[in-house]
């Protein structure tokens, strides 16, 4: 007996006890490492496509993930609402809650999934053609969003399912899953593009080829554990009271993601007006800069999970606690990070193309975005700490507020005024500012009125 509760429990983290530090490089080291193995396919995806299909093909695949991210965003919301109750109600013990959650979370997945296949099909070309991208790149960008979002109900299945996971401790066996995904997926794509000649297609066909590999995983994980979140095909239903709590920090969650979509849709639009080098430097360095953003992502779904657990134990004092190591975390790896890949930046960008125009106008985003991306890091973590603690509504309107808001302002006003790619970018190192001041004042205001009101047990 003793053996069962070593193996069914391996995987979890009490994340409501004990020293925090240890415990949340323990749960972020994974969850890095499961970005950083994402970006590297992804990577591996314009790589190939840059070198044996040109840059016009590397521009397509480019100047649709802001496109991409708009569509997703407001679904992949519901992922976070998923990680917070769940992490709440399994701290609290709750068995009967947790077992209704799950269940919903995973059906929503399959839905939202399969309704996402139909928004993609449809708005792709009006919304590229919007966004004004060229003549010689948006017949290839149609055809790689319209491959890309078939696989809709697998990304969807399998985003909610690590956000169980994640949210009862366990970042190590998504990481298993994303890395045997991840090599199908490389091994796809050279096969598609440089043996087949499939361009664009190959890669999407390759990326929904994997996620469909990562999601069974993570099914089949959820239906074989013995815990209280195993998954039972025959229980999947919505109940409606599990949904509407999901929705409510959810759906402000994917409001939130959407809206910083739309402001780098209206960037990303601004880009294209360059012409397709620049489209394809600014590719290159997003892709760099991921890496950065991935891994200071980590300490974000670290904060909204411990905090979770905690508020659902009633551990309130230790949320505090929290918030400042995960600040600590991200600033040492946004600083270290962000620096490294823009000093490495002549280099790195070589992988993707030798052109020199492209690199130059690569490291001119490099410039502005990763030496300041901590701040980035900063803003998502106070994030995390208020999702955590089921406010999301007010996080929403302060992104709406001090960044989406505000850069959209930007371009109509001072990009207009002087349309540089410098005036572009600086936009996002202010907004990143202005937006963290507010969340820190949202954060101090609730958690003061929280330990008023509920002190610890």
């Amino acid at each position: 007996m003793k053996d069962e509760a070593v193996k069914k429990n391996k995987y979890e983290m009490d994340m409501c006890s004990g020293p925090l530090l240890p415990k949340i490089l323990l749960y972020s080291l994974p969850l890095m490492l499961s970005g950083i193995l994402q970006l590297l396919f992804n990577a591996a995806d314009i790589v190939v496509v840059g070198r044996f299909a040109g840059n016009d093909a590397l521009a397509a695949v480019g100047s649709t993930s802001s496109l991409i991210n708009l569509l997703v965003n407001v679904f992949m919301g519901l992922s976070v609402g998923t990680n917070v109750m769940v992490a709440r109600f399994f701290g609290a013990g709750q068995k009967k809650e947790l077992e209704e959650m799950v269940h919903t979370a995973i059906l929503t997945s399959i839905v939202s999934g399969a309704a996402l296949i139909f928004v993609g099909l449809a708005l792709s070309r009006p919304a590229l053609l919007l966004m004004d991208t060229p003549e010689n790149v948006i017949d290839q960008s149609v055809l790689y969003i319209r491959i890309y979002f078939v696989g809709m109900p697998a990304m969807m299945l399998y985003n909610f399912g690590s956000a169980v996971l994640r949210a009862v401790g366990d970042t190590r066996r998504p990481l298993y899953f994303l890395l045997i995904a991840g090599v199908i997926n490389v091994i796809l794509n050279l096969f598609f593009v440089i043996s087949l000649s499939m361009g664009v297609a190959g890669v999407a066909l390759a990326t929904i080829i994997s996620q469909t590999v990562s999601a069974i995983l993570v099914l089949v994980c959820l239906m074989r554990t013995k815990s209280d979140y195993q998954v039972s095909l025959r229980k999947l239903r919505i109940v409606k009271d599990k949904m509407l709590k999901m929705i409510q920090i959810g759906l402000p969650a994917g409001l939130q993601g959407a809206l910083f979509s739309v402001s780098n849709v209206l960037i990303q639009s601004s880009v294209n007006s360059f012409g397709s080098i620049a489209m394809a430097g600014n590719t290159a360095a997003q892709n760099l800069e991921g890496f950065v953003y991935t891994s200071m992502n980590s300490l974000h779904q670290t904060c909204i999970s411990f905090t979770g657990q905690n508020y659902g134990a009633r551990q309130y004092k230790r949320m505090g606690r929290i918030l400042l190591i995960c600040q600590g975390c991200v600033i040492a790896v946004g600083v270290l990070m962000g620096n490294g890949v823009y000093l490495a930046g002549g280099t790195l960008l070589k992988l993707y193309s030798p052109d020199p125009e492209v690199i130059r106008y690569g490291i001119l985003r490099l410039s502005y975005i990763c030496t300041t991306y901590a701040l980035c890091g900063m803003m998502d973590v106070m994030v995390g700490a208020l999702r955590g603690m089921g406010y999301s509504v007010m996080p929403m309107l302060v992104s709406l507020t001090g960044a989406c808001l505000f850069r959209v302002v930007w371009i109509m006003t001072l990009f207009r005024a002087s349309p540089s790619l410098k005036t572009l970018y600086v936009s996002y190192p202010i907004s990143w500012t202005l937006t963290f001041a507010v969340h820190l004042l949202c954060f101090l205001v609730v958690y003061r009125r929280m330990r008023r009101r509920m002190p610890s047990g």
